[in-house]
Order: C-alpha cells, then sequence, then structure tokens
C-alpha cells in the first residue's frame, strides 16, 4: 500500500471539515482566502525558479529544448504552457514540449496507470531524442509520480538539465533532479484534490519558467511580446498596435511597416528605430541575436 499520510496535499484541511453544509457563498469565499495563500508559497521558492530559469535560457542558446513531464493536472498544465509558447513568442512547437503520461489523449480522458510506470517516462523522452543540450522538467503536486522519476532519471544519464517540481516538502522527485522547486501549498480544500491550490502554484510556477526564459533569449521587448506570430485576425491586429506601443508610431505607419516586414513585428519595430531598412535591419537582429534593445541602441554589436 502506498503512504500517502506524509503528503501535505493530501492530508485534510481543518477549515474545510463541513465543507458539504456551507452555502455557496461561503465555500466561495474558503476557496478564494485559501487561494490567495499560493503566490506567498510561490515567492518562498523564487530563488530555486530562478536557478532553473538559468538552465532553460542555457538550454536555449545551445539549440536545446524544454520539456515538461508529469501525469494528470500536472501533466496537462505542463502541456498547457508548451502549446501557449508557440502563439506568444513565436517559438517552434518542437523548443518547448509537455509531455503527458498516457500521451494526448489523456489531456482529455484519464489513462490508468500510465503515471506509475517509470519506463513509459524514459520511453517518452526517447522518442523525442532528448539530449545533453535539454532542460526536463519533471512536475507532480504529490512529488512522488512513478512516471516523472522515471522520466528525470533518464534525463540524468543523457547529461540534460533536470528540474523538479512539487506541492510538498521533501519530495521523492526532488532527490531526482539538479534543481528542486517545492511549493507546500497546505491540504486542499476538497481533501486530494491537487488541481486547486496544487494546481493554481503550478501554473503560476511554470509562467514563471517560460516567461522569463522567453525574455532571456529576446523574445520580449520593453514589456511587449514582439516575436507573436499573426494566424488570425486578433493577432494581426495586436502584432500593429505592439508596433504602435513600441515605436509611438500611428496606425497608418504600423501596418505600412508590418507588411513590409512580411508580418514580422521585431523586424517591423527595429525598421521604424533605426530608420534602416529591411535587409539592414534582419541583419542587425541577427548580429544582436534577436533582441530588439540591442538592435536599436548598440547597432547588434553587444
Amino acid at each position: 500500500m502506498i503512504d500517502l499520510t506524509k503528503l501535505t496535499t493530501e492530508t485534510r484541511n481543518q477549515k474545510t471539515m463541513n465543507l458539504d453544509q456551507q452555502t455557496t457563498g461561503e465555500i466561495l469565499s474558503l476557496m478564494n482566502r485559501e487561494d490567495q495563500t499560493v503566490a506567498q508559497s510561490v515567492s518562498t521558492v523564487l530563488s530555486n525558479i530562478e536557478e532553473a530559469v538559468k538552465k532553460i535560457i542555457n538550454s536555449f542558446e545551445n539549440n536545446g529544448r524544454l520539456f515538461y513531464i508529469g501525469a494528470g493536472t500536472s501533466g496537462r498544465l505542463g502541456v498547457l504552457d508548451a502549446a501557449e509558447c508557440v502563439p506568444t513568442f513565436g517559438t517552434d512547437p518542437e523548443m518547448v514540449q509537455g509531455l503527458i503520461a498516457g500521451g494526448m489523449q489523456a489531456m482529455t480522458v484519464a489513462v490508468e496507470g500510465a503515471e506509475d510506470s517509470k519506463s513509459l517516462g524514459v520511453d517518452d523522452l526517447k522518442k523525442q531524442h532528448l539530449s545533453s543540450e535539454d532542460t526536463v522538467v519533471g512536475i507532480a503536486a504529490s512529488g512522488r509520480t512513478p512516471y516523472v522519476v522515471g522520466g528525470l532519471d533518464y534525463a540524468t544519464s543523457v547529461g540534460a538539465n533536470t528540474v523538479s517540481l512539487a506541492c510538498n516538502r521533501d519530495a521523492e522527485i526532488s532527490k531526482h533532479a539538479e534543481i528542486k522547486i517545492e511549493v507546500p501549498v497546505g491540504p486542499e480544500i476538497l481533501t486530494g484534490s491537487t488541481r486547486l491550490k496544487s494546481g493554481t502554484a503550478q501554473k503560476m510556477v511554470l509562467n514563471m519558467l517560460s516567461t522569463a526564459s522567453m525574455i532571456g533569449i529576446g523574445k520580449v521587448y520593453k514589456n511587449l511580446m514582439v516575436d507573436v506570430k499573426a494566424t488570425n485576425d486578433k493577432l494581426v491586429e495586436r502584432s500593429k498596435r505592439i508596433i504602435m506601443q513600441a515605436t509611438d508610431c500611428d496606425y497608418a505607419t504600423s501596418a505600412s511597416f508590418f507588411e513590409q516586414a512580411n508580418h514580422d513585428v521585431k523586424l517591423a519595430i527595429v525598421m521604424i528605430l533605426t530608420g534602416l531598412d529591411k535587409i539592414q535591419s534582419e541583419q542587425r537582429l541577427r548580429h544582436s541575436k534577436g533582441f530588439v534593445r540591442d538592435s536599436v541602441q548598440n547597432g547588434g554589436t553587444n
């Protein structure tokens, strides 16, 4: 029998012992109060998150990739964060990937027993031809999921960077990663339902990992997502608005340079701010490794 008694995510919350007798308003107020503790819990591990971000940036700078690996809610959150990187930062789908125990069908339907297999975690990473340039983030609210343990151990064996993310102290997966991120959010209001505070904590950390890493490789100028890909009408208009905000130009100018740059927001911004033509602006961006500020201020020489 698996001993879950030491996991705070599995213990009963003394504040919610009469949850089934409370009014809807009381339940919602209680959930809201409990959720407010999550951000504070995340704040206690910012140094660990920073260390992980540095590893991820290093992977990206060496043509490596970021893999999230998890089961159930944890796996789904990893897949979600990976998927959002494509439209937000204009990344190739291969650059950030989410792997979930049981495969993509497990996003909507539970695949029984998949999370209990270490070998499945190994197999899923092998299929991606994991290398020493990659970073693997193992996610498990409980901190003990065998699928994640197997994946982290395999990642270590090929020399990849390894990070663990759990919502319990002294988590088992922490022993299998270079960098451990433990966010103890305490008992859930609904005992063992780790899609609640634990899920929120994991989502916060994943937001930090991906966003800070993308900023670190030049995907952001000021606070604007300048590598956004205009794949629909809404994103076309957002792209033009970003150009306007970055350069203080009017809509007509923004739209004109957006077309001249073949819908490359970053390129359009550099063209406007430097007064250079498309080819010269492309050269500056290449020299600056994609950093807009460096392209504009230093000519891409740093």
